[in-house]
C-alpha cells in the first residue's frame, strides 16, 4: 500500500499523500472520493486528483475508507504496575487508533507513572481519566474499599495541575470495586470532578450499588461506561424498557460509552437499546490484559459489532471519532480531517463475507462486514508494525490464544499476517475463556 516514489523534486510541497480513498470525515455526509495530503505532520490539502509526484511517499487508498484517526476513550495502558495495563503500540498500528483514553488506570499517588509512560507512546496521542482511588488499578479490584483513599481533594488537585493530560475522575461502582460502601466512591468522584470542572467516568456492573441510585448521581457531560452490561446493573428494565432513571439521565446530558472490555458487551442488551434509540453515543474497546485476546480484540472489531446490529457506518465512525474527541475536549485534529490539523488518519477496508463475533458472554453473531485496518497514520507519521505483547502471567490465555500469539511472534513473519484481524483468526466459542453471568467471579476491567 505504501509507495516509496524515490527522491522527492526540491519543490515537493508534502510529506506523505494518501490518495484514491473514500474520505468519512464525520463533521460532513457521506463518504467522498479525495486524496489527502500532509506536510509537517499536518493536513495540508483534502482535494481528488492531487499529484501523487508532490509527496514523498504515497499511501494507495483504492476501495477503502479513510476515516480520522480513531479515538479509543476506555483503554488501559500502563503495563508492569497494574494489573489490566497493556502498551497500546502493537496494536495501535494495525487499528488506526491514533489517540488512547486511560480510563483510571493510576490515581493520584501514580500521577508521575502515568503521565512517564504515557507520554512515551508518542507519535500515538494519549490522555487519561484520573481514578478516584489514590491507588488506581495496581490490583484486579477493591481499589475503592478505603474511604481514605477516595479523598476527593488531591484527586481534583492532581486533575488541576495536569491539564494537559487528564480529562476526568473516574470510578467503578460495583460491588467488587466498592467493597460495601455503596455509591460513596461515586459522590467522591463527582466531587472532584466538581472542584477540577471535569466529567466523572463511572463504570457498572454487578452491584450494589443499584443502577438507579448511580444514574440520578450523574451530570450533564458524565459518562456511564459499560452501557451495555448484562449484570444486575443493565440499563433495561425487566420488561425490556429503558429504566426511568435512564431516559432521565439521557435526557439531561449524561453520555453512554460502550466499554466493551471483558465483562461489559451484551449482544442483546445492546440490541435491545438500538431498539429503543438508545445507541451508545460512545463506541470504545475497555481493552485490556483480559480482553485485548479476544473477544473484544480491538475498536475496530467493537465498531463492526455496532454495524452487525444495525447501526449506520457513518455513525460507527462518529462514535468511535469526533463523540470521543468531543469529551476530550476537541483538539487539533481529534476526530476529524481538516486543513491545518494535525494529520491522525486511518485507512480500512470494509471486508464483506460471513463472519462469527462473540459478545462477553460469548454469544455468537454472525457479521457480514468487517473494518480491517490496511494503514494508521499518526502525527502525519505511518505506523510501522509491531509484533504483539506477550499477556501477563494472570491473564487468562487458551490454547488458541497462545498458538495464535506464539505464531505472530515468530521471527520473520509477515507484516501483512500480523496486520490480519485476530477476530478472523480467534473465531470460535473454545477460542475464549467463558465468562458467564452465572459463573464469573468478577465484573471485569473497568
Amino acid at each position: 500500500m505504501q509507495e516509496p516514489l524515490g527522491p522527492a523534486p526540491l519543490t515537493a510541497p508534502y510529506d506523505l499523500l494518501v490518495h484514491g480513498g473514500e474520505v468519512l470525515d464525520p463533521t460532513g455526509g457521506r463518504p467522498v472520493r479525495s486524496d489527502i495530503a500532509v506536510r509537517d505532520g499536518r493536513v495540508a490539502a483534502v482535494a481528488p486528483g492531487i499529484d501523487r509526484r508532490l509527496a514523498s511517499v504515497a499511501l494507495d487508498a483504492s476501495g477503502c475508507l479513510v476515516t480520522p484517526g480513531l479515538v479509543d476513550l476506555h483503554s488501559h495502558l500502563l503495563p508492569g504496575s497494574t494489573y489490566w495495563g497493556i502498551d497500546p503500540r502493537p496494536v495501535a498500528w494495525r487499528t488506526g487508533v491514533t489517540t488512547w483514553v486511560d480510563a483510571g488506570s493510576a490515581g493520584h499517588a501514580g500521577m508521575e507513572a502515568l503521565r512517564r509512560v504515557l507520554e512515551g507512546y508518542a507519535p500515538l496521542g494519549t490522555r487519561a481519566f484520573l481514578h478516584i482511588s489514590a491507588a488506581g488499578l495496581v490490583a484486579e479490584t477493591g481499589e475503592q474499599r478505603l474511604a481514605e483513599l477516595c479523598d476527593p481533594g488531591p484527586c481534583a488537585a492532581t486533575v488541576t495541575a495536569n491539564r494537559d493530560l487528564l480529562v476526568g475522575v473516574k470510578c467503578r461502582a460495583d460491588r467488587f470495586a466498592t467493597a460495601g460502601r455503596g455509591a460513596a466512591p461515586v459522590r467522591e468522584a463527582l466531587q472532584a470532578a466538581e472542584a477540577a470542572g471535569v466529567p466523572v467516568m463511572a463504570h457498572i456492573g454487578a452491584g450494589p450499588p443499584g443502577i438507579d441510585e448511580v444514574m440520578d448521581l450523574l451530570r450533564p457531560g458524565d459518562l456511564v461506561t459499560h452501557c451495555t452490561t448484562a449484570q444486575n446493573m443493565s440499563l433495561l428494565a425487566p420488561d425490556g424498557r429503558l429504566r426511568p432513571s435512564v431516559v432521565r439521565a439521557r435526557a439531561r446530558g449524561v453520555l453512554m460509552d460502550l466499554g466493551h472490555g471483558s465483562g461489559g458487551f451484551s449482544f442483546d442488551v445492546a440490541r435491545r437499546l438500538l431498539d429503543l434509540g438508545a445507541p451508545p453515543d460512545v463506541i470504545s474497546s475497555d481493552l485490556h490484559q483480559r480482553s485485548v485476546l479476544g473477544p473484544a480484540f480491538d475498536l475496530p472489531t467493537c465498531m463492526s459489532k455496532l454495524l452487525a446490529l444495525g447501526m449506520s457506518l457513518a455513525d460507527v465512525v462518529r462514535a468511535a471519532t469526533l463523540a470521543p474527541a468531543a469529551v476530550l475536549g476537541g483538539g487539533p485534529g481529534l476526530g476529524r480531517i481538516a486543513v491545518g490539523q494535525r494529520a491522525d488518519l486511518a485507512v480500512f477496508e470494509l471486508r464483506e463475507g460471513e463472519l462469527t463475533l462473540y459478545d462477553c458472554y460469548l454469544q455468537p453473531l454472525t457479521a457480514q462486514r468487517l473494518l480491517v485496518n490496511r494503514a494508521t497514520v499518526a502525527g502525519g507519521a505511518v505506523l510501522g508494525p509491531l509484533p504483539p505483547e506477550a499477556p501477563a502471567p494472570w491473564a487468562p490465555v487458551t490454547g488458541r490464544q497462545h498458538a495464535h500469539l506464539e505464531r505472530l511472534a515468530a521471527p520473520g513473519t509477515d507484516p501483512d499476517s500480523l496486520r490480519t484481524p485476530w477476530a478472523l483468526e480467534l473465531d470460535r466459542v473454545g477460542d475464549f475463556t467463558p465468562m458467564t453471568l452465572e459463573a464469573r467471579r468478577r465484573p471485569g476491567a473497568g
